[in-house]
């Protein structure tokens, strides 16, 4: 238990704590909350890739697109895309509609195929 609670610290855990003391008293603030996610996701990341006709949006895999991919119920798939300085690998991440999986994974193993950029990791001793 003294583990969890000093990774709560170190990782900043604010709004799983907050969602965590949630309770029937605010469920229609709950359920405000998820019909409103629900509008922003129907006329954010669907919107935008049905009038673009986008198969996939992509970004770096260390930015908020998790975020907006789970509030909408949207797939997503990581690959390598590079390396820093340091040696230190870093992704990038496909995203799409629901149902879009399979054309995920082809989008995905395409780039991977295309770059070579993954190498098995190694470690300093």
């Amino acid at each position: 238990m003294v583990i969890w609670h000093r990774k709560l610290k170190e990782y900043g855990q604010d709004i799983f704590i907050q969602a965590e003391s949630l309770n029937r008293s605010n469920s229609s603030q709950v359920k405000r909350a998820i019909s409103n996610l629900k509008e922003l996701s129907r006329n954010g990341v669907e919107k935008v890739m049905r009038e673009k006709k986008l198969d996939a949006i992509l970004a770096p895999a260390d930015t908020p697109v998790y975020t907006i991919l789970a509030i909408g119920g949207y797939p997503g798939i990581t690959v390598p895309a590079g390396y820093d300085e340091e040696g230190v690998p870093f992704g990038i991440c496909f995203g799409g509609l629901r149902g879009s999986e399979p054309k995920l994974i082809g989008i995905a193993y395409s780039f991977e195929q295309a770059t070579h950029i993954r190498r098995p990791p190694t470690f300093k001793s």
